[in-house]
């Protein structure tokens, strides 16, 4: 096979060049007028195409898996009370009512006992500091819910690749987001309208939702030089019990299933490995799954996808699903092509 000459533990063979123009700063409208690109395995063949033309690819009887997580204004500004200085919360993993690990920044100035003010009416106490900058804070306010004084003072958290200002808050969130907790976008849904939802439903292909809660874990290159001395980010998700059944009755008819973005993949596949009988189960809990190349599928017949950051976990899931020459190779023509990468850039269809 062509990828026996990759190191698959090394990660540098997950490396692109991107030029910086290629990053996306704004999401392109209409949402479903994106390009992307096609990218068939079995006939290793790369078709350009755009969004809205994905309906071609689905058929009666598939399963269009999506991921109903919706983001939080999980960006927070204040300044600390004694000092007045500057500091930066940001929300990672709720553990109990106004009890959440967050990153602080500048975290070495914000010692165990700092109290910061987002307002007159909503602060927080740092409790204990974490390794990678994490921490625990507890969060108090004088008026109002954490819930609402969030909407209030909160922003939203654009990756650190985007330097243009989000006009619509909405434009972060998939038209199908329900469940508020991720710190990120599941970015591959960002490119569904209502409309184009609605003519894949009336083509006969049902469409599944699942939730995982994307954490920042997701956006964080492997420092590690082996992947597997990579500390992989651990993210929660739930399969109901009708979405367990309508995949299972597919795959027993020989229909395709087809995930939404990698956190779709994360959490189908993840249900998957752990029963290892063959069949979607309803479940919830946490994952850490660590999808690269040798992994063996188990759900996912074709993956929608945009393109991701080098040396990647998300550019090793892709690798696992296409092969890494295949996936190097339609990369580069996507950078020669000029297709937009990132979170407000253009889709891959992988078949």
């Amino acid at each position: 096979m062509k990828d026996e000459k990759y190191d698959i533990y090394n990660t540098k063979t997950y490396y692109y060049d991107l030029p910086e123009d290629r990053i996306a700063q704004t999401p392109i409208e209409p949402r479903d007028h994106s390009k992307m690109l096609v990218f068939d395995r079995k006939t290793e063949t790369i078709s350009h195409k755009h969004f809205y033309d994905v309906i071609d690819y689905l058929n009666s009887g598939d399963v269009l898996v999506v991921n109903n997580t919706r983001v939080i204004p999980a960006r927070l500004f204040g300044t600390k009370v004694l000092t007045g200085a500057k500091a930066e919360v940001f929300l990672l993993e709720k553990k109990e009512q106004n009890l959440w690990k967050v990153l602080l920044k500048p975290q070495r100035r914000l010692k165990p006992g700092t109290v910061i003010n987002f307002d007159d009416d909503f602060g927080c106490e740092v409790l204990e500091h974490f390794d990678a900058g994490e921490a625990m804070v507890k969060f108090f306010e004088k008026k109002g819910t954490f819930e609402e004084n969030l909407l209030r003072v909160g922003t939203m958290p654009l990756p650190h690749y985007i330097h243009e200002k989000l006009k619509d808050n909405e434009r972060y969130q998939t038209v199908y987001s329900k469940y508020e907790g991720s710190s990120a976008a599941p970015t591959a849904g960002l490119h569904f309208t209502p409309e184009l939802l609605q003519k894949i439903k009336d083509k006969g292909v049902k469409v599944v939702e699942v939730l995982l809660h994307v954490g920042l874990g997701t956006f964080r290159p492997v420092s590690e030089e082996n992947i597997l001395k990579h500390d992989m980010h651990t993210e929660y998700y739930e399969v109901s019990e009708q979405a367990a059944e309508t995949i299972n009755q597919a795959k027993q008819e020989g229909h395709k299933i087809i995930a939404v973005g990698t956190t779709s993949v994360r959490t189908l596949e993840s249900v998957a490995s752990k029963y290892d009988d063959g069949k979607m189960h309803a479940d919830c809990g946490n994952t850490n799954i660590f999808i690269y190349p040798g992994y063996k599928w188990k759900v996912v017949d074709h993956l929608i996808t945009n393109f991701h950051l080098p040396e990647s976990t998300l550019i090793m899931l892709v690798s696992s699903f296409c092969g890494i020459e295949n996936t190097l190779n339609f990369y580069k023509v996507a950078v020669e092509e000029k297709y937009r990468f990132y979170s407000f850039g253009d889709a891959c269809l992988l078949l």
